[in-house]
């Protein structure tokens, strides 16, 4: 399919669960808009056999039930499956409401976006080129990846972030530390013991924060629904606020903040926990040097001591910077108002650019944690639909 000279209404590109939310809300607000990028890409790089931290409702996309969700799924393709939800079915999930609510997606890659006289010009990766009056950024947050420093100028094969890896077996027989103390860390190091590897983790907490093994929804009983959100982000007493992102934006920065901490603190769920007892946890342990010693590496501990292993993994997991799109073209991100990497967001979640969106995580400075999650995509496909929306409204009344 060709888009060469094609203008379009809203281009979104990211095939994630917010790109495919965006899509479907836009289509049922009446706007055209063409998805762009391999369906749930990122996810099928994560580390096979991994489950969903969120419970079965926040793990819908869209919205917590209807046509498009969970259930609907199962009962279509007699998929066989419970909570936590695995990873493999949850890609299987997400390809599936694709082809259901976005069938004309394009899996192309967009190589740049750069500002146009009507609104923005997208070059895709086999040359091809298109034109939109509006760009939702649904990219997620793989180039995100946060590395602390000093460890770039090692070489890959001896220190990686969790990210890069798919098959955990690969490291059978090998001395394997990883640094961190939440779920993805102490997930990858139950999946590395699993295969065979030796596996120490290096936590600079004195104590990992365990999530129940019940969730507050379901040892409250009925009242769970009521007083817990189905996002599922955040403890019980803040559940509700940070599920209503137009509320939690109007508060003062230093609450949102605090808030904010609290919902997505390191955590790990219990499912994990129990699949951790062979496996070495050194709390308050901080590595404060790495260096390549031989065909492994060793590490320097802070409260003194070194390690010696064949491979040092980095679960320190992503920091949000959205100049690291590599698709954003310079001069568009020097129009773009920032907070830390973050962009300043208003109504609809779009920037300080006219006609330019951000979903997903890079939301979350403006509207919240849940921004950070599946569940936040409820909230970010119908902001963006009815904001477009209305905004043709407007001007078509001019």
């Amino acid at each position: 399919m060709s888009f060469a000279g094609r203008d379009m209404e809203v281009a979104v590109i990211g095939a994630g669960p917010h790109g495919l939310s965006s899509a479907l809300h836009l289509e049922r607000a009446g706007v055209q808009a063409q998805v762009f990028g391999d369906c749930m890409a990122f996810w099928r790089t994560m580390p096979t056999g991994m489950l969903l931290r969120s419970n079965w409702s926040a793990s819908n996309i869209a919205e917590p039930a209807g046509p498009f969700s969970l259930d609907s799924y199962k009962d279509e393709t007699g998929a066989r499956f419970g909570s936590p939800v695995p990873l493999r079915d949850f890609v299987a999930y997400g390809r599936w409401f694709q082809r259901r609510a976005v069938a004309g997606a394009d899996s192309r890659m967009v190589r740049r976006v750069t500002r146009d006289a009507n609104g923005f010009r997208l070059a895709l990766e086999d040359g091809d080129t298109a034109t939109a009056q509006r760009v939702v950024v649904a990219a997620g947050i793989a180039p995100f990846v946060a590395r602390p420093p000093g460890l770039d100028a090692l070489p890959r094969e001896l220190v990686s972030h969790t990210s890069e890896h798919t098959d955990m077996g690969a490291f059978a027989g090998r001395r394997v530390g990883i640094i961190g103390g939440g779920q993805s860390a102490l997930e990858c190091a139950a999946l590395l013991q699993a295969g065979g590897a030796q596996v120490s983790v290096f936590i600079r907490r004195p104590h990992v924060v365990w999530l129940k093994a019940n969730s507050p929804k379901n040892m409250l009983g009925p009242l769970g629904p009521v007083l817990y959100a189905p996002t599922d982000v955040g403890p019980l007493w803040y559940s509700r606020l940070v599920a209503t992102p137009s509320v939690f934006r109007r508060l003062p920065r230093r609450t949102q903040d605090r808030i904010a901490y609290r919902s997505i603190r390191p955590a790990c769920s219990n499912f994990v926990r129990v699949r951790l007892d062979d496996v070495e946890l050194n709390m308050g342990t901080e590595v404060t040097h790495v260096e390549q010693a031989g065909d492994g590496v060793r590490l320097s501990l802070k409260e003194g001591g070194q390690r010696e292993l064949d491979h040092l993994m980095l679960g320190t997991g992503y920091r949000v910077d959205v100049a690291r799109y590599p698709f954003l073209d310079p001069a568009l991100l020097g129009e773009l108002d920032r907070v830390g990497g973050y962009p300043v967001l208003r109504r609809g979640l779009e920037s300080s650019v006219p006609g330019l969106h951000f979903v997903g995580a890079p939301a979350a400075w403006s509207f919240g944690p849940t921004m950070r999650f599946v569940s936040g995509s409820w909230y970010c496909g119908r902001s963006v639909a009815r904001a477009i929306a209305g905004a043709r409204v407007t001007a078509g009344a001019r």
